[in-house]
């Protein structure tokens, strides 16, 4: 993701009153999201101060999310069910990925100030080790056929691979630009990269590290975040200079789709049961896709929040969280919607 500061807009945001789900506190703050095909039904404090959030990874199964604060070079752990913070880690310089892997209980994390991927214990939150990564990690895959974790280094045009056991660095990957995300692929058994820096996903075989297939993306201008439909074998690209979101036929190796967003696209998710595509942008705007049948049609698009770039997705309940660093008397919150329509 970018380092953008972002300003909270409240004042230009209407308010709801939801009755909750157990665990949550009320929702007099929350915005409203009448223009996407989601409700508000509650939102958690959580830690730290008013400063800039990034990534964010759900272990569904335990109800836990893990949340970079990136601003304060924290790791926050939620308990989702309770809406409560458990546990907040620190000494994280500018730490902007995070992924949770619930079969190895543990959690991965870039602190990028220091270009490093730390790993932590999910149980007790104990570091388990840090290894070194290229210039400016960014964001995380996990490949658990190799049990390896990929970091972007997107200002030096890198993918680290670095053994989930050990944190021993198996190799690096140049991809010839500056890279956005890495997903993945499980039907493949391959990961995929956006290259923002030559406007193009790049296909890598993990087992040689090379890159096998490079797919042109035109009119996607700095293709960064992704989202993948696994079994459609279409990817999302979000495209951070000219606020577009394309679709990506991977079988075919060409775009098939392309959707207005809001500025400078971020975090993509992806809804793979109820078929959604959720994007977050810099701007605060939030838009919501559906996928079928091979085409992608909108389904709402409005301006959230300020500060709302970011989000993660319980793929077992459905609900999308959007952490702000700016909420009710300017303290970081963590909403929480439900679909709806």
């Amino acid at each position: 993701m970018t380092s953008v500061r972002m300003r909270w807009l409240g004042s230009a945001l209407a308010v709801v009153a939801t009755t909750l789900s157990a665990g949550c506190s009320p929702t007099t703050h929350t915005p409203d999201a009448g223009g996407l095909p989601i409700s508000a039904v509650g939102e958690i404090e959580l830690s730290g101060g008013p400063v800039r959030f990034d990534y964010a990874s759900i272990d569904p199964s335990r109800g836990l999310m893990f949340l970079a604060h990136m601003g304060a070079g924290q790791l926050v752990e939620v308990d989702l069910h309770a809406g409560a913070v458990l546990r907040t880690i620190g000494d994280l310089p500018d730490v902007h990925g995070v992924i949770v892997v619930p079969d190895r209980h543990r959690v991965y994390a870039t602190a990028t100030g220091q270009n490093q991927v730390v790993a932590f214990d999910e149980d007790t939150g104990a570091r388990l080790f840090a290894a070194s990564t290229g210039t400016y990690p960014d964001g995380l895959a996990y490949d658990p056929v190799h049990d390896t974790v990929w970091t972007t280094n997107e200002r030096g045009g890198t993918e680290t691979v670095v053994d989930a056991d050990t944190g021993t660095v198996r190799g690096t990957v140049d991809l010839g630009g500056e890279v956005g995300n890495v997903v993945y692929d499980l039907a493949t058994a391959t990961m995929i990269v956006a290259v923002q820096g030559r406007d193009e996903l790049a296909v890598i075989d993990p087992v040689s590290l090379t890159v096998t297939r490079r797919i042109p993306t035109p009119e996607c201008e700095g293709p960064h975040g992704q989202a993948l439909d696994n079994v459609a074998q279409v990817m999302f690209v979000g495209c951070e200079h000219n606020a577009t979101m394309v679709s990506v036929d991977l079988k075919a190796g060409t775009v098939t789709g392309h959707q207005a967003v809001g500025e400078t696209p971020d975090v993509l998710v992806y809804d793979a049961e109820l078929h959604r595509i959720y994007l977050a942008a810099e701007s605060g705007w939030v838009s919501v896709f559906d996928h079928h049948e091979g085409r992608t049609t909108v389904l709402g698009s409005m301006m959230l929040a300020d500060g709302a770039h970011t989000l993660a997705l319980d793929p077992l309940t459905h609900h999308t969280y959007f952490p702000l660093p700016h909420g009710p008397g300017d303290r970081p919150v963590l909403l929480e919607y439900v679909p709806s329509d």
